[in-house]
C-alpha cells in the first residue's frame, strides 16, 4: 500500500451488504478495501465522519447541460459544480437543448470539446435518435456514447424532432446489437386532446389536462411491443403516470429488457397543491395528482421503478414567462440537479424508506443503466472512490441563490428539506467541501472504449475514462 492511501471512516457507511461502521481505504482514486473499525491498517491517515452518512456518489443519468450552443441556459461549469454540491459524482448529458444536438459524431465531438477543462464531476453522453439519422447511430455508439435518446412527441427543440414507429424499428435493430439502452420520452399525442392554445392559458390544471395519462399509456404500450420484438434494452424516462405500472411490471416479469425512472418533482409535488399561475412547475409529462404520487412511491417500494434522476432542464428565467403565466408557451423543465438527494430523502424518510433505498435508486441502479455497474455506484473493493458524505438529519430552507445552477428559478424555493451534503469525493479527491470547491475541475469524460457490436450475450462492458485532453 502506497503512503498516499488514506481512510474515510463513519458509523454509517452504505455498502452492498447494508449500513455498517467501517473505514474506506482509498488509494490512487480506487477503493482498495472496506474494513471494520478494528481492522484499520496501522499508520494510515484516517478522517472520521462520526454519524454522517457515507454513500456511493450519486449518478444522475438524465441531465440537460445545454452546452455548446445554449450555454446561457446552464453549461458544464455550472452544472457539474451543482452536481458536486449535491453529492453527484457522475452525470450523463442528454443530446438535446444544446446546439448542435448530438445526432452525429461531429456534434458529439463538439460536446467533448466544449466540456474540456470544465468538469467538476465525471460526465458521459447520450446520442439522439431522430428521423433520418439512423446511419449515424452506429458510429455514435462506436464513438462511446452511453445510450441513445428519442422522443415520441415534440421535444420543444426544432432540430430534435420526434420519431415514428418506423424510426424506432430501424434504431432498435442497431441498438439491440449492443448493450446500450434506448431511452425514450414516452408520450404519444392524441390530436383530439390538443385543446390548449398558445397565449390563453394561465391554469396549471388546464395544462395538466392537455397532457393526459393516456399519452403515456399509448407510448409505453408501443415501447413494450417493440422491446419484445427486437429485444432492445429500452428505458422509460421520467415516468409520471402510475397507471402504467401494471403493464411495465408484466413486461418485466416476461424478462423483457425494460427499465423505468421517475424524477424528484413527481415524488415531491402534487397537482392539487400547485398554484394555478406558477409556471415554475411546468414540465413534461406534467406533475400529477396526489394519489398518483403515492402510487409512484409504492412502485419504488415494490421495485417496479428502478431509478430516480433529476431530468435537470434549466432555462433563462424569462423563458418561464412568469409575468404572463402562460403555461402553453413557457419552457417545460425543472432545475433540481443540486437538490435531488435532499428532495428524495425528505419524502422517502416520511414514508419509512431507508438510506439504502436512496443509494439503490440514485447510485447503484443508475450505474447499471449505463453499464457502469462494475466500477461505480457502490462502496466496494475495486470501485472508483466516488463518495458522498451527508447529514440526513440536517434541515434547510431552499434559498435559490445558494445553488450553483446558472439560473436560480425553482419551484422548490422556500421548501424545507432534510439532508445536507457536507463533502463529495471524485476518484478520491475532494471536489466539494462545506460549500467550497477546493480544487480545479477534476472530472473526466466517460465513454465506451471498445467496439460494441456483435457482442453476443456478454453484458459487462469495459469503460475507459478519457482525460480531458482526449488522451
Amino acid at each position: 500500500m502506497k503512503s498516499s492511501a488514506y481512510i474515510l471512516s463513519s458509523r454509517r457507511v452504505i455498502t452492498p451488504d447494508g449500513i455498517r461502521a467501517a473505514g474506506i481505504v482509498v488509494n490512487e482514486g480506487i477503493i482498495a478495501d472496506v474494513v471494520g473499525v478494528e481492522e484499520f491498517p496501522k499508520g494510515m491517515p484516517v478522517e472520521d465522519f462520526g454519524d454522517l452518512v457515507v454513500m456511493p456518489g450519486l449518478i444522475d443519468t438524465h441531465v440537460h447541460v445545454n452546452e455548446p450552443g445554449r450555454t446561457e441556459w446552464e453549461g458544464f461549469e455550472c452544472a457539474t459544480k451543482a452536481a458536486a454540491a449535491g453529492g453527484i459524482t457522475t452525470i450523463v448529458d442528454m443530446p438535446l437543448n444544446s446546439s448542435p444536438v448530438t445526432t452525429s459524431v461531429e456534434a458529439l465531438n463538439a460536446k467533448l470539446s466544449a466540456a474540456k477543462g470544465k468538469l467538476h464531476v465525471d460526465c458521459g453522453f447520450y446520442a439522439g435518435l431522430v428521423p433520418g439519422n439512423a446511419s449515424d447511430v452506429a458510429p455514435l455508439l462506436e464513438a462511446g456514447v452511453l445510450g441513445v435518446k428519442a422522443f415520441l412527441i415534440d421535444s420543444g427543440i426544432d432540430d430534435f424532432p420526434p420519431v415514428s414507429e418506423e424510426d424506432l424499428r430501424v434504431g432498435m435493430k442497431i441498438i439491440a446489437k449492443t448493450q446500450a439502452p434506448l431511452l425514450v420520452h414516452a408520450e404519444l399525442a392524441d390530436i383530439s386532446t390538443l385543446h390548449v392554445k398558445h397565449g390563453d392559458d394561465q391554469s396549471f390544471q388546464k395544462y395538466l389536462s392537455s397532457r393526459p395519462r393516456k399519452w403515456e399509456h399509448d407510448a409505453i404500450n408501443l415501447l413494450i411491443r417493440l422491446c419484445a420484438e427486437y429485444n432492445c434494452r429500452t428505458h422509460i424516462v421520467h415516468l409520471s403516470s402510475a397507471d402504467e405500472i401494471p403493464a411495465l411490471r408484466s413486461a418485466r416479469s416476461a424478462e423483457l429488457p425494460l427499465s423505468v425512472e421517475t424524477c424528484p418533482h413527481y415524488l415531491f409535488f402534487s397537482a392539487d397543491e400547485i398554484p394555478e399561475k406558477d409556471t415554475r412547475f411546468k414540465c413534461a409529462p406534467p406533475i400529477r395528482e396526489r394519489e398518483n404520487r403515492e402510487r409512484l412511491w409504492t412502485a419504488l417500494r415494490d421495485g417496479d421503478i428502478d431509478c430516480i434522476v433529476s431530468d435537470h432542464s434549466p432555462c433563462p428565467p424569462e423563458m418561464k414567462l412568469m409575468p404572463s403565466a402562460d403555461f402553453s408557451g413557457a419552457w417545460g423543465g425543472i432545475a433540481s440537479l443540486q437538490l435531488g438527494l435532499p428532495i428524495v430523502w425528505t419524502e422517502a424518510s416520511r414514508r419509512g424508506f431507508a438510506l439504502t433505498d436512496v443509494a439503490t435508486w440514485m447510485s447503484t441502479n443508475t450505474a447499471r443503466l449505463v453499464n457502469l455497474e462494475h466500477r461505480k455506484g457502490k462502496i466496494a473493493r475495486g470501485y472508483d472512490a466516488d463518495i458522498a458524505i451527508w447529514n440526513p438529519d440536517a434541515a434547510f430552507i431552499v434559498e435559490p441563490w445558494r445553488t450553483e445552477h446558472r439560473h436560480k428559478t425553482t419551484p422548490y424555493e422556500g421548501k424545507k428539506l432534510y439532508g445536507k451534503v457536507e463533502r463529495t469525493y471524485l476518484a478520491g479527491r475532494k471536489v466539494f467541501d462545506g460549500g467550497k470547491f477546493p480544487d480545479l475541475p477534476q472530472g473526466k469524460i466517460i465513454t465506451r472504449s471498445e467496439k460494441i457490436f456483435n457482442a453476443g450475450t456478454e453484458r459487462k462492458k469495459s469503460i475507459r475514462m478519457v482525460q480531458e485532453n482526449g488522451g
